[in-house]
């Protein structure tokens, strides 16, 4: 099945226009070169971030590595890696992919993070990739998980498991989208759970959670926190965007 899909898309490549998802130029690749260029000089790597949380630092914290909110209320998760920010070439790309159902961008997308990221994740040592779960009322609705369809396609080391079945996530009415820092920390507590059948397997291992998007960090902390209850000793962000919140 594999090799099928990867023959079509070697023909669709060469038959079917295809225009870049950043800058929408019709070319042969999902991203054209000049792009990943102009992404590549953009990129948050570039920039002095925490590496507890992944913004972008002040002056005054970059001797610490780590932004004052992180010093003051340390959240449970051990590191983020983010590609970009929100605002930047790539957030009408996501959206499209998120709420247009344009699945092929999450090919454009992945390819992105393996061009740019992929020398900080080659050796990384981990044992599990889980993406940010949708609950199952959610994923009937939408019909996929936009992080999961980045976080299949990323390249990391093969000793690391990529499984969608192990964190779960309960039903929310409400989309938090809009909410602020506050109620975004309250209505996520308690919204994910480890499946049962997997919970021995956690104990002791070093997990990374890819999200697509990164805002508060609330959901992301509440994810660490669950699992680290379930007895995981490390747990790392990898992002695809990062919004720089104003503080």
């Amino acid at each position: 099945m594999q090799l099928f899909a990867n023959f079509l898309q070697v023909i669709s490549s060469h038959i079917l226009p295809s225009a870049c998802i950043s800058c929408e130029t019709f070319q042969r690749h999902t991203v054209c070169p000049a792009c990943i260029n102009l992404i590549a000089q953009e990129q948050l790597s570039n920039y002095e971030c925490c590496r507890q949380c992944g913004i972008t630092l002040l002056e005054q914290e970059i001797a610490l590595l780590r932004c004052q909110d992180c010093v003051s209320n340390p959240p449970y998760f051990d590191q983020t890696l983010c590609l970009d920010r929100y605002d930047g070439r790539l957030q009408k790309a996501l959206i499209q992919l998120k709420y247009q159902r344009r699945l092929s961008f999450a090919h454009g997308l992945s390819h992105i993070w393996n061009k740019l990221v992929d020398k900080d994740c080659k050796n990384f040592k981990a044992d599990y990739l889980f993406p940010v779960p949708l609950s199952q009322e959610k994923l009937c609705i939408r019909g996929f998980n936009q992080s999961w369809e980045l976080a299949k396609r990323i390249n990391c080391g093969s000793h690391i498991q990529k499984t969608p079945h192990i964190l779960m996530r309960h039903h929310y009415e409400h989309p938090q989208a809009r909410e602020n820092r506050v109620n975004r920390h309250k209505a996520i507590h308690e919204m994910f759970y480890v499946n049962p059948k997997f919970q021995a397997a956690l104990q002791g291992r070093t997990i990374i959670v890819f999200d697509d998007v990164m805002t508060s960090g609330a959901t992301l902390n509440e994810i660490a926190r669950i699992l680290k209850d379930n007895g995981v000793h490390q747990v790392i962000n990898w992002v695809l965007l990062r919004t720089l919140h104003q503080r």
